[in-house]
C-alpha cells in the first residue's frame, strides 16, 4: 500500500477551536489518519500521514470548509505511516512564538522558489536567514544562510537583535513549510527591517523544484522519518558529521538513556553499534528507552 505525508497550515479565525478539534479528531480516527495537528483561534498547523485513498478523503474533508479551501498541502510519498499515533490539540498558538505580538498578515513579501533560485543565479545582494532551530540548521541549510543561535522559536526576538546591522538590506527568511516565517518576518518588519521576504512554501517547496542546487544537506521533519534527503548528489547530501565516527551524516537520535536524552547526529551503522547511547555510562543506565528499529 502507498502512503502520503501532508504538511500544511493556515492562519484563519477559528471561533470555537475545541469544537473544531473534536470533530476533526473524530474524522481522522474514522479514516485512519495519524499525525500531529494543532488547532488554535488563529488557525491550524498539521503534519499527517495516511494511505493515498485516505489522504484524498482528508484533503476533501478539510477543503470543503470555506475557511480552508485554499490550503497549500505539501505532499511526500511514503512506504508506511510516518506517525505511530494521532495527536490533535488545542493550543494558544499553532506554532509557539514565545509571545511575539504580531499579525502574520504583515509579514514579509512572499518569495516564490523560482525567485529565490534566480537571486542565487544572478548573485543578487541579499541576506538569507534560517528561521528554524540551530539543530535543524546543522543537518541542512541554504547556501550562505545565517545560522540561528536559538534552540527554539521562542528565542527569535533575541536572534533578530543580532541581525539589526542588516536592517537596510534585502533579507530572505525561510523555514520548513513556511509557518514560522509568517510571524518571524512580521516581527522583523515591526522592528524596522526595510526589505523583508519569506520563502513561500518553505524549504519543502524549494527543494521539490530545485534539488541539487542551493540547498545543502537534509531537512529535519517532525515525524518518524526524522529527515528528508532531497538532493541526489552525494556531495550535497550532508552538512554534519556522525557523533561517533566523524563520517558525513544527517540522522538524529536522542540518547536512549532517558536521564540524558542528548540529541545526536549519527550514521545508521554507529547508532546500532553504540546502542543508541552517547556514552558507556548511558549504555549501562537502567532508564534506557526501548530501541525502535526503523
Amino acid at each position: 500500500m502507498s502512503y502520503k505525508v501532508l504538511l500544511f497550515y493556515k492562519y484563519v479565525k477559528i471561533e470555537n477551536p475545541e469544537k473544531f478539534r473534536n470533530e476533526h479528531y473524530d474524522f481522522c480516527v474514522e479514516n485512519n489518519i495519524l499525525g500531529r495537528i494543532y488547532v488554535a483561534e488563529e488557525g491550524i498547523n498539521a503534519t499527517v500521514s495516511g494511505s493515498e485513498e485516505d489522504i484524498i478523503k482528508y484533503k476533501q474533508h478539510l477543503t470543503s470548509d470555506p475557511r480552508f479551501n485554499d490550503v497549500w498541502f505539501k505532499e511526500d510519498p511514503s512506504n508506511e505511516h510516518a506517525f505511530s499515533k494521532l495527536i490533535v490539540k488545542v493550543k494558544k498558538e499553532i506554532v509557539n512564538s514565545g509571545g511575539l505580538e504580531v499579525n502574520p498578515e504583515y509579514g514579509g513579501t512572499r518569495l516564490k522558489a523560482e525567485d529565490l533560485q534566480a537571486m542565487y543565479e544572478n548573485e543578487d545582494d541579499f541576506i538569507i536567514v534560517d528561521a528554524r532551530n540551530d539543530y535543524e540548521y546543522k543537518i541542512g541549510h541554504f547556501k550562505n544562510a545565517i545560522k540561528p543561535d536559538v534552540t527554539n522559536f521562542r528565542e527569535w526576538k533575541e536572534f533578530v537583535e543580532e541581525l539589526k546591522e542588516h536592517k537596510e538590506k534585502k533579507v530572505v527568511a525561510y523555514c520548513t513549510g513556511g509557518i514560522r516565517c509568517e510571524k518571524a518576518t512580521a516581527y522583523m518588519v515591526q522592528q524596522g527591517f526595510k526589505n523583508v521576504y519569506q520563502l513561500e512554501g518553505g524549504i519543502v517547496s524549494y527543494t521539490k523544484n530545485f534539488p541539487d542546487q542551493n540547498w545543502l544537506g537534509s531537512i529535519f521533519v517532525f515525524d518518524e522519518r526524522r529527515i528528508i534527503s532531497p538532493n541526489s548528489r552525494e556531495s550535497l547530501r550532508h552538512t554534519a558529521e556522525c557523533f561517533y565516527c566523524g563520517e558525513p551524516a544527517s540522522y538524529y537520535i536522542n540518547c536512549h538513556n532517558q536521564n540524558c536524552d542528548k540529541l545526536l547526529i549519527t550514521c545508521h551503522s554507529c547508532k546500532e553499534k553504540y546502542d543508541y547511547c552517547c556514552s558507556d555510562e548511558c549504555r549501562t543506565s537502567p532508564n534506557r528507552r526501548k530501541i525502535y528499529h526503523g
